[in-house]
């Protein structure tokens, strides 16, 4: 290992990725995560399936240990049965029964398995990478608001529809009407309270501006 990864390990000593890489002998394999990530157009991979990527390189570095035969398409079916909601349970117990036959721990390899969160976490702390999509700080900002934007709105089209459907079925008596939805917060530093949109937009509360006072 080089100087400049041991030293990029002590900053996440706990890096989960990093120690299954490591073990399961995966050398060469960090380069390729990070390629993947960073990648542009089509060729770039999200962070669910690069986790995905990894832990099927576990099951097939496990199988060949136990030296076991592998076909192509042994690999990913295998990872399928360990993993995949859809599939029953009498599956499942089959593909685990045949790994433990030849030799393979696979309560261990099911531990090993990492997460999206775990890669996010290797990729930006261990290795410094940073993926082509990630947003500036005025474009999350903006993302923001326009997120509470579109539930304010959401929440007012259904409750429009539910409340007409009420009154239309003569359930509930009401007339002419309009939904007002107002998403609003209070700040329990400077006591006040603000539209949650309006609030994204200027850039936060009063706090910062209160030591003036």
């Amino acid at each position: 290992m080089t100087d400049g990864g041991t030293k990029a390990e002590e900053k996440v000593p706990n890096s989960k990725v990093a120690r299954v890489l490591r073990e399961y002998d995966l050398s060469g394999f960090d380069e390729e995560l990070v390629h993947r990530w960073t990648a542009e157009g089509e060729e770039r991979r999200s962070l669910r399936q690069l986790a995905d990527d990894v832990n099927r390189e576990l099951v097939r570095v496990a199988m060949e240990n136990a030296g076991m035969t592998i076909l192509d398409g042994d690999v990913p079916n295998t990872y399928r049965l360990l993993t995949d909601d859809d599939v029953s349970a009498g599956m499942r117990t089959e593909a685990e029964t045949t790994l433990q036959r030849e030799g393979v721990d696979v309560e261990r390899l099911r531990s090993d398995f990492v997460s999206h969160q775990a890669v996010h976490t290797y990729l930006t702390k261990r290795r410094g990478a940073e993926s082509p999509d990630t947003p500036s700080d005025e474009e999350s900002v903006e993302r923001g608001a326009e997120t509470i934007r579109r539930l304010r709105s959401r929440t007012a089209a259904v409750s429009e529809k539910t409340l007409r459907t009420l009154r239309d079925t003569d359930r509930i008596s009401l007339g002419s009407f309009d939904v007002l939805v107002d998403v609003r917060l209070f700040c329990e530093d400077c006591g006040k309270q603000y539209d949650a949109v309006e609030l994204i937009e200027s850039g936060g509360c009063d706090c910062g501006n209160d030591e003036e006072a």
